[in-house]
């Protein structure tokens, strides 16, 4: 690769790692927003699965201005809501008013700044050949922003509290704004040929173009299952083991540990899939993740069985994202990328929003995350089955099929 596109993965990594990282370590306010104002497990899973919600529903809108506009200023426009999202839960003292902070808010900034707009930047650039690894790297470094950003927050909280932690948070996420500025690319319009039609129908039609290729519609349930599965964890993961006596370090630990192993997982991901089949790589990693849960709640439950199984987890955690943003530019090319990938990971978002919910309302009503847990296994075969037989060919050659 160019000097030139190594600074441009370097930005994205910086970018994605600061976005990402932050939002990963949200699980450790469970228990002192709660605590504080005396809501229900459930009224903070619902912000946070709304905030998965909305970030969904405003991907393709953000990928779709970033593929017409350039990245450049969805960017620094989504760096200063998720600043004033962040301030904004400080003084959100209601179930509701937490909501609009930490789920819309946060929401909408997530979608400016993470993946569907990020790649889009760097599959247009990046050469063909070496597109699976980019993306590969740049998945991985929202993967580094875990690993960094889980102690970092866990130490805020413990050493300054909850409300001086977000505060600094709220400060570190307008360090994307000069991270825009490095790479070239990050301001340059794609182009387009001819005018411009309505931005609006042309999502729809690109959409629809899609929708009619039946491996587009399975990367999407599997995209819900991974969502549903990795943000149940993320949030409940600390509660459950304090439900059981663990600590509040083997919470932070494990998530800590996700995301290191994250880092080598996504990149593996990566090169993998410059070498494999992307669709039979995915169907793995989703038949993969059942068995590490299921085996996590077979056996004894201890700070050493946590770590192992974070450390598993940790490597297929993101490891999907290359991958499936791979195949739908193997499928569709690149220059509606951002609207087609923020389009699937929507679909992601809707099961994130229903694992972090239903997480806190079956454990209010019965007790227990086990149901949550037995779902999350059931979800990962059923989308190993639906990403066996998708096809990466261009979508041509699939219709003409």
């Amino acid at each position: 690769m160019k000097h030139s596109h190594v600074r441009l993965l370097l930005a994205c990594g910086v970018i994605v790692s600061l976005s990402m990282g932050i939002r990963h370590g949200f699980g450790f306010f469970l228990a002192p927003l709660t605590m504080e104002f005396g809501w229900t497990r459930e009224a903070f899973a619902f912000a946070i699965g709304l905030q998965n919600l909305v970030w969904g529903m405003a991907q393709p809108f953000c990928g779709a201005l970033a593929d017409r506009h350039g990245p450049g200023r969805v960017l620094i426009g989504g760096s200063l809501v998720y600043a004033a999202g962040l301030m904004l839960i400080t003084v959100s003292a209601t179930p509701a008013a937490f909501a609009l902070s930490a789920g819309v808010l946060v929401g909408i900034a997530m979608a400016c700044t993470t993946y569907s707009v990020i790649f889009g930047v760097v599959g247009r650039v990046v050469p063909v050949a070496y597109r699976s690894r980019a993306l590969g790297l740049t998945a991985a470094a929202g993967s580094f922003g875990q690993f960094a950003m889980v102690p970092i927050e866990r130490s805020l909280i413990d050493g300054a509290g909850w409300m001086p932690a977000l505060m600094i948070l709220a400060a570190m996420t307008l360090l994307i704004i000069p991270a825009t500025r490095v790479p070239a690319a990050m301001d340059a319009t794609p182009r387009h040929g001819g005018a411009h039609p309505p931005l609006l129908a042309e999502m729809a039609r690109q959409f629809a173009r899609a929708w009619r290729v039946r491996g587009f519609r399975l990367l999407m349930a599997g995209y819900f299952v991974c969502g549903f599965q990795v943000v149940f964890i993320g949030v409940h993961l600390p509660a459950y083991l304090k439900d059981h006596g663990l600590s509040g370090a083997v919470a932070s630990l494990a998530l800590a540990l996700i995301g290191l192993f994250n880092i080598f997982g996504t990149f593996s991901a990566g090169e993998l899939g410059s070498r494999f089949a992307k669709p039979r790589l995915l169907s793995g990693i989703y038949l993969a993740r059942s068995v590490v849960i299921a085996a996590y709640l077979l056996l004894p439950l201890s700070a050493l069985s946590t770590a192992v199984f974070a450390a598993a987890m940790g490597f297929l955690w993101l490891s999907t994202v290359p991958l499936t943003n791979g195949v739908i530019a193997s499928q569709f090319g690149v220059a509606n990328l951002g609207l087609l990938s923020g389009a699937v990971f929507f679909s992601h978002q809707v099961g994130s929003f229903l694992g972090v919910w239903l997480g806190g309302m079956i454990y209010d009503r019965t007790g227990s995350y086990d149901l949550v847990w037995g779902g999350a296994i059931v979800l990962g075969v059923l989308a190993s089955l639906a990403s066996y037989p998708i096809s990466e060919g261009p979508v041509a050659e699939q219709v003409a099929a």
